[in-house]
C-alpha cells in the first residue's frame, strides 16, 4: 500500500510456452524462474498482494512453495497463444471484486525477467505515486539505433535502405531510442477497466532500466546471456 492505495501484484505464468518449453519453472541459478519475481514482489513495501495466474498445476504448486497466491487457476480460455495479458489481469481483478477484495493499482509482472529488482518495482511505484501518473510502464535504451533498421527487398537491394540523411553518421549521433522491456506494467484500475490496456492515453510515463535488468528470457540464448549477468554481478 501506498498512500492509502492498495496494490495488486499479478504474475502471469501459462504452462504451454512455445519457443522454450516450460520456461516460466526452468532452473535459473538453483530457483524456478518465477520464483525470482515472486520473490522481488513480495519484497516490495508497497505491494498488498502476490497472485500468480497459471492454467498449470505444477506451476502454481511451485508458486504456492515460494509465497505466492494461487486463489483460482485460470480457465483454459485464457491460457491459448491468442490470450492476452489483458484479459487475464481483468478477468483476475473481476473475480477477486466478487469476492469483495479491492485494489486501485495492478502491476503486472513477467516471471521471463528475473534481473528485474525490488528496487525497480519499488521505483516504478513511487514514480506513479509522487508524479500523480495513472500508469507506468518500463522501457529501456535500445541495443542498437531502429535508424539502422528496415524491411528487405526480395533481391537483398540496399540502394534505399537507410535514409540518405543518416548515411555515414556515427551510433553516437543517432537520436536515443527506447524499447519496451516486458518487465513492469503498472496502472491505476479503474482507467484499466475503462481504456482495456495499460497505454493510457494521458497521465502514462515512462519507467526507464538498465539493459542488464531488461534481460526478457524466452529463448535459450535469453537464458545464457541472463547467467552471464549473474555471474559477473557475483564475482
Amino acid at each position: 500500500m501506498i498512500e492509502g492505495k492498495k496494490i495488486l501484484a499479478v504474475i502471469p505464468a501459462r504452462g504451454g510456452s512455445k519457443r522454450l518449453p516450460r520456461k516460466n519453472i526452468l532452473n535459473f541459478l538453483d530457483k524456478p524462474l518465477i520464483a525470482w519475481t515472486i520473490q522481488a514482489a513480495l519484497d516490495s513495501k508497497y505491494i498488498d498482494r502476490v497472485i500468480v495466474s497459471t492454467d498449470d498445476k505444477e506451476i502454481a504448486s511451485i508458486s504456492k512453495r515460494y509465497g505466492a497466491d494461487v486463489p483460482f487457476m485460470r480457465t483454459s480460455k485464457l491460457a491459448t497463444d491468442e490470450s492476452t495479458s489483458i484479459d487475464v489481469v481483468l478477468h483476475l481483478i473481476s473475480q477477486l471484486t466478487k469476492n469483495s477484495e479491492m485494489y486501485d493499482y495492478v502491476i503486472l509482472l513477467q516471471p521471463t525477467s528475473p534481473l528485474r529488482t525490488v528496487k525497480n518495482i519499488d521505483n516504478s511505484i513511487e514514480l506513479l505515486q509522487n508524479n500523480k501518473y495513472e500508469a507506468v510502464i518500463s522501457v529501456c535504451k535500445t541495443e542498437h539505433s531502429p535508424q539502422w533498421c528496415n524491411t528487405l527487398p526480395i533481391d537483398g537491394d540496399l540502394s534505399n535502405f537507410l535514409d540518405r540523411s543518416i548515411l555515414n553518421k556515427r551510433s553516437q549521433e543517432l537520436e536515443q531510442y527506447y524499447r519496451l522491456n516486458g518487465a513492469i506494467y503498472l496502472c491505476n484500475i479503474d482507467r484499466l477497466r475503462q481504456e482495456k490496456t495499460f497505454f493510457f492515453r494521458t497521465k502514462c510515463k515512462a519507467y526507464i532500466m538498465s539493459r542488464k535488468s531488461s534481460v526478457d528470457i524466452d529463448t535459450v540464448d535469453d537464458l545464457i546471456i541472463a547467467n552471464c549477468y549473474m555471474s559477473t554481478s557475483a564475482t
